[in-house]
């Protein structure tokens, strides 16, 4: 039992030298993709909205005929627009889509890629007996229309290309490829310093609205190079990161389990607000001062060696494809 023990615990120590072998020297880390979408666990909860209340059923898109002019439009609001109008947009914290309007048909139709259960659900799991449960999925709804005034008002709605229905058709594809493989929400971007090295990128709206641009210019769509578009990044700043394991091997370690979910406790939003704002506190304490931060990517976890200036909120220009 001694041996079989001894060659399992070889096994482990030689699975994680040979991942870190293989990551190290790759960053950023290439974000996970999956074979197919996994049901979420009933405790997760969208809140006040559910998500995509008018969308298409899943796995299906709009149709259109292979001559139809279509135009691709760039949409930009404040996020959370509906509850705190252009608040967050003074501090450009804003949510990014993809317009679509078919000049034939008179059809207009709204892609965006965003979190299932809200981004605070996205961004720390939920502490459920003694385990750490996360309800961070997102993915893409289409549905019917542009509102004009929605993302006029306070953002941007915006002509990039024109381009025609054979080629749309063709972007369908990749957004049904793109939806039933890319399947978790990274808020978070990972860098060395600003403008430095990336160990992690973020997997969010933004990040959406930029593959479908660059799926578009793929298959050979051409952009109005005058147009110019900036997108909202959430940085943290650290050295190298270590890292840890996926759950099991992360709570085989009680003393790093405790750790993990001592740090994340104090993300929990249903805690009433004075406690609420101590436990954020002590996060900040936690960030800033002891420089820690534990990191989930690809289902697996990572200690951040947190540095100056330790969180930023970004908002740069990316040029169209060319």
């Amino acid at each position: 039992m001694a041996a079989s023990l001894n060659r399992n615990v070889f096994l482990l120590f030689i699975s994680v030298l040979c991942f870190c072998h293989a990551v190290y020297g790759q960053w950023p880390i290439p974000y996970r993709r999956y074979k197919s979408r996994p049901i979420s666990n009933s405790y997760c909860k969208a809140g006040v909205i559910p998500f995509c209340p008018t969308g298409q059923i899943a796995n299906s898109m709009p149709k259109f005929k292979p001559d139809d002019k279509v135009q691709l439009y760039a949409l930009k609001k404040p996020v959370w627009q509906f509850k705190f109008g252009d608040t967050l947009g003074k501090f450009h914290i804003m949510h990014d889509a993809l317009g679509i309007s078919n000049l034939n048909t008179g059809m207009n139709y709204t892609m965006e890629w965003y979190e299932l259960f809200q981004l605070f659900n996205c961004t720390f799991p939920h502490v459920v007996n003694d385990s750490l449960l996360w309800c961070n999925q997102g993915a893409a709804c289409i549905y019917g229309g542009i509102e004009d005034r929605l993302w006029k008002e306070n953002g941007t709605l915006q002509l990039v290309a024109t381009t025609n229905g054979d080629v749309f058709n063709q972007f369908a594809e990749w957004v049904l490829w793109d939806n039933t493989t890319g399947l978790y929400y990274e808020t978070w971007t990972v860098r060395d310093k600003p403008d430095g090295k990336m160990w992690f990128d973020s997997f969010d709206c933004a990040s959406w609205v930029l593959r479908a641009f660059q799926e578009f210019g793929k298959l050979g769509v051409k952009f109005d190079q005058t147009v110019k578009l900036n997108y909202t990044r959430i940085n943290l700043f650290s050295d190298m990161p270590k890292y840890l394991g996926n759950q099991s091997m992360v709570f085989a370690n009680k003393t790093l389990g405790n750790d993990i979910m001592k740090f994340y406790s104090k993300f929990q939003a249903h805690v009433a607000g004075p406690l609420l704002i101590e436990h954020l506190i002590s996060a900040l304490e936690e960030i800033l001062i002891q420089n820690k931060f534990y990191f989930f990517y690809n289902e697996e976890y990572w200690f951040l060696p947190m540095k100056s200036p330790h969180v930023k909120l970004t908002y740069n220009e990316i040029p169209l494809p060319s």
